[in-house]
């Protein structure tokens, strides 16, 4: 009859858990730290139930454990299916195995986990408040993966095992209560934080510096003023919640790159597409170059920044210059990467308004019926007049960018091989680009 039950489950979860819920020894004894954990600990050997050592059980079981939780959130909590998949298969899953082998170190030892073993599960709380996503979720999520590691430890398990079913549990208890406990006061830390410097004193700082009423504030002797533009990641697609949690987990990659440069925490106010920073900073330019290149490295996009360095009287302007630059960047469709006003001298120069211009662009009229000239003609000049780069850029042959370059001097009375014709036809580019 016993064996009966105990193939059918019942016993496990049924006859032990029931009578330890009815006879309150396994609960009272556990909570009260009684022989349960007390002095069934003492005889040093491993805690064992079903035949089975649960600590190695448990570590043999967590990859294919893990994949089963990951998958059950997937299917049972929205917000969830609706993260990116680097997000699921990375962290999510990355904290869920961790968790299964902290909770086998406590049943190896024998012995409850501290408060201070849960680091990793705050960090990760901390990433989903900063995203957004729900606490009631992440609490969820982590109610689902423990229900389902009781469920494996406690497979098979017979009366004669209520010993250890006992002490498990205590620690099973132990370790969910702290876990839950470091989880919310990590999320709910960030959130106050993120809400405080919406509304706050730094909010207000970068106000008076961008619009240089810096009366009654500390601001830095000296900032990095970007303007930054981010291409959008693959996960940003479409609508919908993983859209939204990609969007905003780029935004905190490149905060962090920013503020591990800035002396003190950056000033930001960008979108998924880029926006503003203003670092306060002491460091020279070829700390900048670097700090854009980690940028895209860490969030995984192109990321093309304008700066510029100046004390807090100047920023006002330098915001002003640095989005201009921007838009000169964009418009020559220049590669990513970091970009000074000298590097776009003649652009922002021919860029102002002048008499000149409407002139300088009329030289490229004779192709205006001819958008492949053009096109060839732009790609031709930004890869230095290499016939095989641009070929290669327009995906046509090395020679067809020869006859287009021929096309275009007849056209227009310009041969870029010429060094004066050269300058004319990229001040003639600029000017297309400068005007309505």
């Amino acid at each position: 009859m016993t064996r009966d039950n105990t193939a059918g489950g019942s016993t496990a979860r049924g006859s032990t858990a029931g009578g330890t819920a009815a006879g309150g020894t396994a609960a009272g004894g556990t909570a009260a730290g009684g022989t349960a954990r007390g002095g069934a600990a003492l005889n040093g050997a491993a805690l064992r139930m079903a035949g089975r050592p649960l600590a190695a059980h448990l570590r043999a079981r967590a990859p294919q454990l893990t994949r089963r939780v990951v998958a059950r959130l997937l299917a049972e909590l929205p917000v969830y299916a609706e993260l990116p998949q680097e997000e699921v298969a990375g962290d999510i899953a990355g904290i869920v195995q961790h968790s299964l082998r902290q909770f086998a170190d406590v049943l190896e030892r024998r012995r409850p986990a501290g408060p201070e073993e849960f680091g990793r599960q705050r960090d990760s709380a901390a990433l989903r408040a900063e995203e957004g996503v729900p606490l009631d979720a992440i609490l969820t999520a982590y109610q689902i993966g423990a229900a389902m590691a009781w469920d494996e430890l406690a497979a098979g398990a017979e009366p004669a095992d209520l010993p250890a079913f006992q002490e498990a549990l205590g620690y099973f208890l132990d370790f969910q209560r702290l876990l839950i406990s470091s989880v919310s006061a990590a999320y709910l830390e960030v959130r106050q934080i993120l809400d405080s410097q919406e509304h706050g004193g730094r909010h207000a700082l970068m106000t008076a510096l961008m619009t240089g009423e810096t009366a009654g504030h500390r601001p830095a002797p000296r900032y990095a003023v970007l303007a930054l533009a981010f291409a959008p990641h693959p996960d940003e697609a479409g609508a919908g919640q993983r859209a939204r949690i990609a969007a905003r987990r780029k935004i905190r990659r490149i905060r962090t790159v920013l503020d591990e440069v800035a002396d003190e925490p950056a000033f930001t106010a960008l979108d998924s597409s880029g926006g503003t920073a203003l670092l306060p900073y002491s460091a020279g330019w070829d700390v900048l170059h670097d700090l854009v290149a980690r940028a895209a490295k860490c969030a995984d996009v192109p990321v093309t920044a304008a700066a510029e360095i100046t004390g807090p009287a100047g920023i006002p302007a330098a915001v002003a210059q640095t989005a201009e630059i921007m838009d000169l960047v964009r418009r020559a469709g220049r590669p990513p990467g970091l970009y000074r006003l000298a590097d776009v001298l003649l652009d922002y120069q021919l860029s102002r308004p002048s008499g000149a211009l409407p002139g300088l662009a009329a030289l490229l009229a004779p192709l205006d019926r001819k958008p492949e000239l053009l096109r060839t003609l732009e790609r031709y000049l930004a890869c230095d007049l290499d016939r095989r780069a641009t070929g290669a850029a327009l995906h046509v042959h090395p020679n067809t960018v020869a006859y287009r370059v021929r096309r275009i001097s007849a056209l227009t009375g310009l041969d870029p091989a010429r060094p004066g014709d050269l300058q004319l036809l990229h001040a003639a580019l600029i000017a297309r680009r400068a005007l309505p």
